[in-house]
């Protein structure tokens, strides 16, 4: 068994709107400290379509653009075991879900919470939701393709089309 894996802080500023969610930092992510590291997860080639926040530009302004945008970057679990970078390799049993409490309270605008795939939905009913931890006000939950390169069956322009729902809220309250 491997050692436990600890998620990173979110990017996030207090008057973000959108809350995008993965499941727990990949190894890859874990080494370089940024989210979505692996150069084959289209998260940060949907973002620069989506905000000009794509792997062409460094991490801390790919990470400035969304906080300006209203976006907010975490992920479901605080920490878990897991055996490599695979979702399916994520110990239940050691999971520990993030302060989804704190931060609602700490980003009262929020309308919408974007989870980065199955995965990350599925964690957050059953470690959130189900434990009836939190209480939250009016927002919007939806449950987008995975960026993820284990979900290569949906090619990249449906992904930014699906994804695209994140810009549309944005403009809606431009």
């Amino acid at each position: 068994m491997t050692g436990i894996s600890t998620g990173f802080d979110p990017i996030a500023v207090a008057n973000a709107r959108v809350l995008i969610l993965g499941s727990l930092p990949s190894q890859q992510s874990l080494q370089k400290r940024e989210y979505y590291a692996n150069p084959q997860n289209a998260f940060w080639r949907v973002m620069g379509e989506l905000f000009d926040a794509g792997p062409d530009i460094s991490y801390p302004n790919r990470a400035e653009k969304l906080r300006r945008c209203g976006i907010a970057v975490w992920d479901v679990l605080q920490s878990s075991v897991r055996r490599g970078s695979m979702d399916a390799a994520i110990d239940l049993t050691s999971a520990t879900a993030n302060d989804f409490q704190s931060f609602f309270d700490e980003h009262p605008m929020l309308e919408l919470i974007c989870f980065n795939g199955k995965k990350a939905a599925e964690l957050y009913e059953r470690l959130v939701t189900a434990q009836g931890i939190i209480s939250i006000g009016n927002i919007a939950f939806r449950t987008m393709p995975s960026t993820s390169p284990a979900y290569a069956s949906m090619k990249f322009d449906e992904k930014v089309r699906h994804w695209s729902v994140i810009r549309w809220q944005q403009e809606l309250r431009a």
